[in-house]
């Protein structure tokens, strides 16, 4: 858990201070649809492997 809340301090420092907000806003936004597309891509490697990888 102490590794999950580093990240979090990590994510919140990187973008303080930071001009102009647009751009803040769109890192951010960039930021949560990489981690999306992680989580999905993990996700459709484990489906495939417990149904067997058959195409």
């Amino acid at each position: 858990m102490g590794t999950l809340l580093n990240f979090k301090n990590l994510y919140f420092d990187a973008f303080d201070d930071s001009q102009p907000k647009f751009l803040v806003t769109l890192l951010k936004a960039y930021s949560i649809f990489c981690a999306l597309m992680i989580s999905m891509a993990i996700y459709a490697f484990f489906y495939r492997a417990f149904t067997g990888f058959e195409f």
